[in-house]
């Protein structure tokens, strides 16, 4: 697999059209990370590590409300083959503020909201509404 945060976020979209309660994902610290801002953000209920073998598990509850998913769209930015770097200034906002920007920094993973505040820039991971 060559990207796994595009995989997760695929997985994440794939379970919520299919209206799964859960999705589990193979962990690691940046999917985790990610997980805990979709929790801080209310897109996702819960999300837990299981210690598995070989491989440890993240385990997303997905959030509804009445019968409509939170999450109603996902977009990857920065690929593999294409890194997106941006300052704090430029960090795009995710259809017009009503979603969320996901970037990289030298102080973690932080929202767009959250990196414009502390005036950091860095690489454009992903946006989620």
């Amino acid at each position: 697999m060559t990207d796994p945060i595009a995989d997760m976020l695929t997985r994440i979209k794939n379970a919520l059209l299919a209206r799964h309660k859960e999705v589990v994902i193979p962990h690691s610290k940046v999917k985790e990370a990610i997980a805990q801002i979709l929790v801080k953000n209310n897109y996702v209920t819960e999300a837990k590590v299981v210690k598995r073998q070989p491989q440890s598990a993240l385990v997303l509850t997905l959030g509804y409300e009445q019968k409509w998913p939170k999450i109603t769209g996902v977009k990857r930015i920065s690929k593999p083959g294409r890194r997106l770097y941006t300052p704090a200034s430029r960090i795009p906002a995710a259809l017009n503020g009503y979603g969320i920007t996901i970037v990289s920094t030298s102080k973690g993973l932080l929202t767009d909201k959250q990196a414009r505040q502390l005036n950091v820039g860095g690489e454009l991971i992903c946006q989620i509404w």
